[in-house]
């Protein structure tokens, strides 16, 4: 049986710069997943149906739920925070 282990990156504190880089990152992940989705022939729907590929997320970042925002916050946050727990620095140049 499988038992998801990530990186424990509770320690990890990031610092205002990269609490804002964060916003950029997860709405970028939501254009990359929206491409995805259209690449694949999905189209916008009021809900979301498998069969006829229709889903009610591919709108502009702008527009999504707060609850929908946060998940690809949390993976930004998360994917920065490992960044820095595997030794990287991140830098604005």
């Amino acid at each position: 049986m499988y038992v998801p282990m990530p990186i424990d990156t509770s320690d990890v504190v990031l610092d205002e710069g990269l609490i804002e880089l964060r916003e950029k990152i997860a709405e970028n992940i939501h254009e990359v997943w929206s491409k995805g989705r259209m690449d694949e022939g999905w189209t916008y729907g009021e809900v979301k149906d498998q069969e006829k590929k229709t889903t009610p997320l591919l709108v502009p970042y702008s527009e999504l739920s707060e609850s929908e925002k946060d998940y690809d916050r949390n993976t930004a946050f998360e994917t920065l925070k490992t960044v820095i727990k595997l030794g990287y620095k991140i830098e604005k140049v």
